[in-house]
């Protein structure tokens, strides 16, 4: 089973020359979000089930990194008035299972003058059986923070099912996801094999910069095993 997830609000708008569609980078309140969508069945789910919520404690909130054209680039960011978010799960390792769920953050500041544009976080969730919605089917929670994946098989909180995520910095360090005790929000769910091409494509090549998209082909399997327990 290889599967992919995301939680994306996402515009439908284009820009048309020509008659060809051309992508573009666009102002992030541009973007208007897809529906949830994911698999059918005891899959769509699986997807749902372990969904973590995630708390805000600072900084910026999470949202869309690109439409079904596939144009990208939020340029802009606001604080927690305004909730828009994105996330993204996963894929299977041996005898466990990871669905890895993925938020992107238009901005990454702690402190004014400090930070950078462009922030990508997430939560592995990993699961001993790919069709069982339990609590006790998980086996471990790995928030990430600076490319890093700490996991913890014992020290997570639920709501139900749900893993209970905080996104937080702690002065001067970047902002980075981590385990609370506190119950979040959550985002309409979008599976990444349901994203049309040309928003997967752009994902896939669009560079963030000091941020690294998680679930990228080129970054899945090395994140997949930073995530050990």
């Amino acid at each position: 089973m290889v599967s992919k997830l995301l939680l994306l609000t996402a515009a439908l708008s284009q820009l048309v020359q020509g008659g060809l569609i051309r992508r573009e980078s666009i102002d992030h309140d541009k973007v208007v979000g897809f529906p949830e969508t994911v698999p059918s069945g005891v899959t769509g789910e699986v997807y749902k089930a372990y969904q973590p919520l995630l708390k805000v404690v600072n900084g910026c909130v999470p949202f869309p990194a690109v439409d079904a054209q596939g144009n990208t680039k939020l340029q802009q960011w606001r604080l927690l008035q305004e909730r828009r978010p994105s996330l993204r799960p996963g894929r299977q390792s041996g005898d466990k299972y990871a669905l890895m769920y993925s938020w992107y953050f238009p901005k990454d500041q702690a402190a004014p003058g400090m930070g950078h544009r462009h922030d990508w976080e997430g939560v592995i969730v990993w699961i001993s059986d790919p069709a069982t919605t339990s609590a006790d089917n998980i086996l471990a929670v790995c928030p990430s923070g600076h490319g890093k994946w700490d996991c913890s098989t014992d020290g997570y909180s639920l709501q139900e099912t749900h893993p209970l995520i905080r996104y937080y910095s702690v002065w001067p360090v970047n902002h980075q996801c981590g385990l609370t005790d506190e119950a979040g929000g959550s985002q309409p769910l979008v599976a990444y094999e349901s994203l049309p091409e040309p928003a997967k494509n752009a994902l896939e090549s669009t560079d963030f910069v000091k941020a690294n998209v998680p679930f990228k082909e080129e970054n899945w399997a090395e994140n997949l095993g930073k995530a050990t327990f």
